[in-house]
């Protein structure tokens, strides 16, 4: 919308041959009418036009039942002006005369914007009709809250913190706000800090030059250079050392890195998330976690509810997981029986919706017809918590006097025993990581032979 016919047409003409499909109006009253008809995405308009400005049609652009970006074209001098409208809603602003390359990027950013909306708002109507968001589902109101947070934050280049217990789904909400936002045709790459030797991880983040070390034979590139322009997730950021934790936050910082064994900075266009099963807070007093990263990173908090706290959630969870291992194991299960349901709104679920998964998995392979049955699933399946769940029937004792400490290995040991030491399911039961527990066998290893071998 342009006042001056020239300009106006100059315009149209220049935009045309970038693709786009114009039209024309000399002030804001008669492009007014125009988008009521037309529902354009776009809309490019000066600031000063007569019957009425651009702040003015900004705001009845603002009523218009589809989302349209508004980009301003203003004066030289008026920045005060178009700031003023960026915060009542504009997309951008342009200073006349106008610069075509300029503009033609903006037009570029907007676009994908609108594409991006877009798929927001078939995302809301998809969550109003089936509660689904990605592969998160869920009409309870604890993870509708999820999802609004989720389709806010997604478009945006904040950093987000993942909080949750262990089996939240913390990685599938990183994906989701990944598939949601402009990056998502970039990599998604995800690094878990507590699965990788201390020694190794600022290689495995950073990158390293030929030689940097012993066994470093060929150039390698890290996290952050593979998911160049898309989305870094680092899981279980609280097991990161302090000191790859203070080169983390100069790369967000400066968005520049340094391969290990370079003195050359190679920058980097990544969006980085983060998660934990810890306290955040909890993590910074004890000196986990760097209180500057964590403020870096805490841009925008997402805190994912166990499923004990939305368990009305639980049928559709169990429909969405064995559609999935239908199509992981090539079977036809049809649904759970009306006992198994049951069982599952009465158990507590200490490992969550992963361990929700793992528990349908081994069903969809034991089961032989439609209908999971009770006896498909695991033995001993329902027990409350540990107790009675041991290969020996027995459940943990503790005497009056025995210490806190001296509990927590009774607790890792026999959970170590009902799973057949299997240390990443124990982990998972336990609600820790996997380094966690590494430790923690360490520790009774040195104390106690016995220890160390019961653990082994």
């Amino acid at each position: 919308m342009e006042d001056e016919e020239n300009e106006r047409s100059g315009l149209a003409e220049l935009v045309t041959a970038w693709g786009y499909r114009t039209e024309t109006a000399k002030d804001g009253l008669e492009g007014l009418e125009k988008v009521a008809v037309w529902a354009p995405g776009i809309v490019l308009t000066d600031f000063r036009m007569p019957r009425m400005d651009g702040m003015e049609l900004l705001s009845r652009l603002a009523e218009q039942p589809h989302s349209i970006a508004v980009i301003l074209l203003t004066a030289q001098g008026n920045i005060d002006v178009a700031v003023d409208a960026m915060k009542a809603g504009a997309y951008d602003f342009i200073q006349k005369p106008v610069d075509p390359a300029r503009l033609k990027q903006i037009l570029q950013n907007a676009a994908r914007q609108r594409g991006t909306t877009l798929e927001l708002e078939v995302t809301r109507r998809k969550l109003r009709d089936a509660g689904e968001l990605g592969a998160m589902v869920g009409s309870s109101r604890p993870m509708q809250e999820i999802f609004r947070l989720v389709e806010m934050v997604a478009p945006s280049t904040a950093s987000v913190l993942i909080t949750g217990e262990s089996g939240t789904g913390k990685e599938m909400v990183a994906r989701t706000i990944h598939d949601l936002s402009p990056r998502k045709s970039k990599p998604f790459v995800a690094i878990n800090c507590s699965a990788i030797p201390e020694t190794l991880i600022e290689s495995e983040i950073f990158g390293h030059e030929k030689g940097a070390f012993t066994g470093a034979l060929e150039r390698r590139a890290g996290c952050f250079e593979l998911a160049e322009e898309g989305t870094l997730l680092l899981d279980e950021i609280g097991e990161m050392p302090i000191a790859t934790q203070a080169k983390l936050l100069r790369v967000l910082e400066d968005r520049k890195l340094r391969r290990l064994g370079s003195k050359a900075e190679t920058p980097v266009d990544v969006r980085v998330l983060a998660a934990t099963n810890k306290v955040p807070e909890e993590a910074v007093a004890n000196g986990h976690l760097r209180n500057d990263l964590y403020y870096r990173l805490n841009v925008f908090n997402l805190h994912l509810p166990p499923l004990r706290d939305h368990k009305e959630d639980i049928p559709r969870l169990v429909d969405a997981l064995l559609a999935d291992m239908n199509a992981k194991h090539g079977r036809n299960v049809a649904s759970v029986s009306d006992a198994v349901l049951q069982m599952f709104n009465n158990f507590h679920w200490p490992g969550n919706v992963r361990e929700m998964r793992n528990t349908l998995e081994r069903a969809v392979i034991v089961c032989q017809g439609a209908l999971i049955e009770p006896r498909h699933l695991p033995p001993n399946f329902g027990s409350s918590g540990i107790r009675a769940t041991t290969n020996d029937g027995e459940g943990i004792r503790l005497e009056v006097g025995t210490t806190v400490e001296q509990a927590e290995k009774m607790l890792i040991l026999k959970t170590l025993a009902t799973t057949n030491n299997n240390k990443t399911r124990a982990a998972e039961i336990l609600g820790i990581s996997l380094k966690t527990l590494h430790n923690k066998l360490k520790e009774y290893s040195s104390g106690s032979g016995n220890s160390g071998e019961a653990a082994s």
